[in-house]
């Protein structure tokens, strides 16, 4: 830009050489007067550069340059898999996979066998109850039993008569009448103490031996884990007493907490990765990477209802399989992730330059590079994924690109 003082100083000069009779002083005037308007033109009037878009995105430098300034040189790692958000998520246990044991009769607790965090098998006895109505029980179906071995040999009888013609047919079907219906007493009974938690074993060996027992053994009627044990030894418990809380772990619940406005970014079926929680020592280092845990998930429902307290809308997936790194109860950071129907790539975010709200990476050319447009889809910890009008083989600046975007703005050289 020309300067006012610069002007004045070319007029002086102008003026001393009229006075020596150089010039005629008019012209002298006539010259000074414009360059004066020119300069004050040039103040005024705002210095526009072209717009950094409007220059050749084509980066012209040699591969020695490049290599002083720092950049280095990777290829693009292709993706189908995105990233869309991320949110906090609890683990729960499904309903169908968690059981409350309780005790099916009043008595007294003899004995526990399980203590919270042990792992039971199907069948295992818990607990030993003493209960006096279990021993009522157990005669009631003895008498039955005895009653029902009567009516047995009455029922044959009878129907070896009936076959001969020995004896009507209406004693016949009184006898079979009276037989249905022992045999239904019998098995009522029976089906009484298999509900008080007697096995069928158990039962036989009572009809065999006709020994009274008052001890009733509480069984786990699942594989599992003991969640909550919820009695002491020595209790006296009401009949449907709740004793313990165990759960089956093979299959676990995600419930994940989505913003509102968000939730139609979600989809079923989308994959769902679960943070590692870090350590103190990795907090006090300021961990920079979250590392993930070697589980996935995948989302089967998503919620009707915005909870009015965080005004988040509740998402579920499922973890399949029995799993060591998640427990119930746990709280866990998530990231939700979806297939890409185009071509993405991630790349570190070193390799991305930002210009007047817009990003671009540089590709190798023979040239040296060029400037090419990207639109970020997500980041994670030091990665980007980007699209972009990309082949997938081209090489770029992973590292340098600030440098890059310097050459390519003018501010640096080139040569």
């Amino acid at each position: 830009m020309i300067k006012l003082s610069r002007v004045r100083c070319a007029y002086r000069t102008l003026a001393n050489r009229a006075n020596l009779g150089d010039v005629n002083n008019e012209m002298v005037r006539t010259a000074y007067s414009t360059w004066l308007l020119l300069a004050t033109l040039l103040a005024v009037l705002p210095f526009n550069p072209l717009p950094a878009f409007a220059l050749d995105n084509t980066i012209k430098i040699s591969t020695e340059h490049s290599n002083n300034l720092g950049v280095t040189l990777g290829n693009l790692a292709p993706v189908t898999q995105v990233p869309v958000l991320y949110a906090p998520a609890k683990i729960v246990v499904p309903p169908t996979q968690e059981y409350i044991v309780s005790a099916s009769q009043a008595g007294l607790v003899m004995k526990l066998n399980a203590a919270i965090g042990d792992k039971v098998k199907q069948g295992e006895v818990l607990a030993t109850v003493n209960s006096s109505d279990l021993l009522s029980m157990q005669r009631l179906y003895l008498k039955a039993s005895s009653e029902l071995m009567l009516g047995e040999i009455a029922y044959l009888r009878d129907k070896k008569l009936f076959d001969e013609g020995v004896i009507p047919e209406r004693r016949w079907q009184e006898t079979h009448s009276q037989y249905n219906a022992l045999l239904s007493e019998t098995n009522e009974h029976k089906q009484l103490l298999e509900i008080a938690g007697m096995t069928n074993n158990e039962i036989e060996q009572l009809k065999k031996t006709r020994h009274l027992s008052g001890l009733l053994n509480i069984r786990s009627p699942i594989t599992g884990v003991v969640m909550e044990r919820m009695i002491v030894a020595g209790a006296r418990i009401d009949s449907l007493t709740p004793l313990y809380r165990i759960a089956n772990f093979d299959e676990l619940w995600l419930e994940i907490n989505i913003p509102q406005e968000r939730i139609g970014q979600i989809k079923i079926g989308d994959k769902v990765l679960m943070e590692k929680p870090a350590t103190e020592t990795q907090e006090l280092e300021q961990r920079k990477a979250a590392q993930a845990i070697p589980v996935t998930a995948h989302i089967t429902l998503l919620g009707q209802s915005v909870n009015p307290e965080n005004q988040t809308i509740l998402v579920r997936a499922i973890i399949k399989g029995a799993q060591a790194d998640v427990r119930p109860g746990q709280r866990i950071n998530t990231q939700i992730i979806q297939p890409h129907n185009r071509p993405v790539f991630t790349v570190p975010n070193t390799a991305i330059a930002q210009q007047e709200g817009k990003a671009f990476v540089f590709v190798q050319i023979p040239e040296g590079f060029r400037a090419i447009p990207i639109t970020v889809i997500g980041k994670q910890a030091e990665e980007a994924t980007i699209s972009g009008e990309f082949t997938g083989t081209e090489t770029i600046a992973v590292k340098g690109a600030v440098a890059l975007k310097a050459n390519w703005l003018g501010l640096g050289s080139g040569e």
